[in-house]
């Protein structure tokens, strides 16, 4: 059992450092095997939470000392391109140091709000402090959701096959799409090395 919170705080943290595992399937995954005896619910939350704060120091530490240049170049190996890294920006410069603790609830902007508050050298006592303010509701809501699920497992077992189907086709998708992506990035690598010549 001590295992399965490491896996969920290891997921949390990797999703939190820019590596893109969807907290949304992570934490009500989580929340269902608590509700049906596997795990704690509050051992759940606080795994997830401390994920999320971890992860999101290492992104913050990537940042400040990496720097724009660092994180765009390397960046597509975990699917961040400018378009991500801009958003972010945008969220933090509008709304100062206050976008850590907001952004954690926000799609993609959750994700990647860590790195312009490293680049912008942000205190990281209260980077922390925000981070894990942040977190824990939205950590919160999505273990409870998946609790409520377990708790009514025999509404929804009928359509456990189907569900499983899907979750399993997604799954596939993300895969095929990231090797994809990356496969596109080595050979823009390659054919920039050429022309270097």
């Amino acid at each position: 059992m001590t295992w399965g919170y490491v896996a969920i705080f290891c997921a949390m943290l990797l999703e939190s450092a820019c590596i893109p595992l969807p907290s949304e399937v992570i934490m009500p995954f989580g929340g269902f095997l608590a509700a049906v005896g596997h795990f704690n619910f509050w051992g759940v939350v606080l795994a997830g939470t401390a994920g999320n704060v971890v992860g999101s120091l290492l992104a913050y530490l990537l940042g400040r000392f990496g720097g724009r240049r660092l994180l765009l170049r390397y960046g597509s190996y975990v699917r961040l391109n400018s378009r991500h890294l801009d958003k972010a920006e945008q969220w933090f410069q509008g709304r100062g140091e206050i976008s850590v603790l907001i952004g954690r609830v926000l799609p993609i902007v959750r994700t990647f709000i860590s790195l312009p508050a490293g680049m912008g050298k942000m205190r990281v006592s209260k980077f922390l402090i925000y981070s894990a303010m942040g977190s824990l509701p939205w950590v919160y809501v999505l273990t409870w959701a998946g609790s409520d699920l377990g708790h009514n497992w025999q509404h929804v077992a009928p359509f456990a096959n189907f569900l499983s189907i899907l979750v399993v086709v997604a799954l596939l998708f993300y895969i095929i799409s990231f090797l994809r992506r990356r496969k596109r990035f080595d050979d823009a690598g390659e054919r920039s090395r050429i022309e270097d010549r």
